[in-house]
């Protein structure tokens, strides 16, 4: 008996970010496929997926956001039901890793978190991991299975070309983004900045002092990040551009997190805009003038095609996806 393989891509999706994978799904041209999700009522979560999927090439998005301990078991065990049911290859999706910060310990007696949800991951039974830019590099190798690394650049980057105009300032919002902001600069064949940040130990607030390198009077900055969660930070740094007489303050960043207070921060701070992808849902509360979203499907289905093919991810990104 003679058998001619086949391969059938199988794209399912946790409830945390619905409306990305039914972007994904339409740049794929695939239905998602049926999770049939539902919680008992101690609030257990239950999965059973609505048609067979031995055999197929499984990839399970879930976005690690609000609230996050929820939505990463909604990702277990939708890898476990699918490990159980047969599927031959099963791909975690994860537009925002979820307790990616918590990489290293930075203090006596802390956790790695960012290395236990890996180890989770592969215990519930993943054969390969998919993100988007990860807040650091390193992550990958808490991963015994393979992982590819998106980048998020090239959209942010068309935006600023494309609305904001290519004669700009680059500025990293700290030290530890320098790296970042140096490859947007690169890019856009502009200038860099950097803001001088200090967190208080007692308070964790923060205070921008200063700004490094380039002169940023009358000149309209683009400050660069991986995400903006309490907004802080990218505040702090509007202020003190503005301080130094920028003309405008643009904020850039993969993952638009904006937990309290960030709104009324962005609101009352000397932002222009802030421009974020949908790797993170926009709650309706956080809808205002200064925020916008762009898209991340295409770049994702374009990564899970490729992964699906077995053919380069990185080739996508001119191999600038891995650190």
């Amino acid at each position: 008996m003679e058998l001619i393989p086949k391969k059938r891509l199988l794209l399912l999706s946790g409830r945390s970010n619905l409306p990305l994978a039914r972007d994904i799904a339409a740049h794929l041209g695939v239905e998602l496929g049926e999770t049939n999700l539902s919680e008992f009522a101690d609030g257990e979560i239950h999965c059973r997926f609505g048609e067979s999927i031995r055999g197929s090439d499984c990839f399970i998005i879930q976005t690690h956001c609000r609230p996050v301990n929820k939505w990463i078991m909604e990702q277990l065990i939708m890898i476990d039901a699918a490990k159980r049911a047969s599927a031959k290859r099963i791909t975690a999706v994860c537009p925002y890793y979820g307790y990616a910060r918590q990489d290293r310990k930075s203090s006596g007696r802390e956790p790695i978190t960012a290395k236990l949800v890996a180890d989770m991951l592969t215990a519930a039974g993943v054969d390969r991991v998919v993100s988007v830019d990860l807040h650091s590099g390193q992550i990958q190798g808490f991963f015994d299975v393979p992982v590819d690394h998106l980048a998020a650049m090239p959209i942010l980057l068309d935006y600023v070309q494309r609305e904001i105009g290519p004669e700009v300032v680059v500025v990293s919002p700290d030290a530890g983004r320098a790296k970042l902001a140096d490859r947007f600069a690169l890019h856009l064949n502009a200038e860099l900045a950097i803001v001088d940040k200090r967190r208080s130990a007692e308070t964790g607030e923060v205070r921008a002092l200063g700004v490094i390198g380039e002169d940023v009077s009358g000149r309209v900055c683009v400050l660069v990040d991986d995400q903006v969660n309490t907004a802080g930070t990218i505040c702090a740094a509007a202020d003190q551009l503005a301080a130094h007489g920028a003309a405008e303050v643009y904020v850039v960043a993969t993952h638009g997190i904006f937990a309290d207070p960030a709104i009324d921060r962005i609101k009352n701070s000397a932002i222009t805009k802030v421009i974020v992808t949908d790797t993170v849902p926009l709650a309706p509360d956080c809808e205002i003038d200064k925020i916008e979203v762009l898209s991340v499907a295409g770049i994702i289905g374009d990564a899970l095609k490729a992964v699906f093919e077995d053919t380069s991810v990185s080739e996508i990104f001119g191999g600038e996806n891995q650190s």
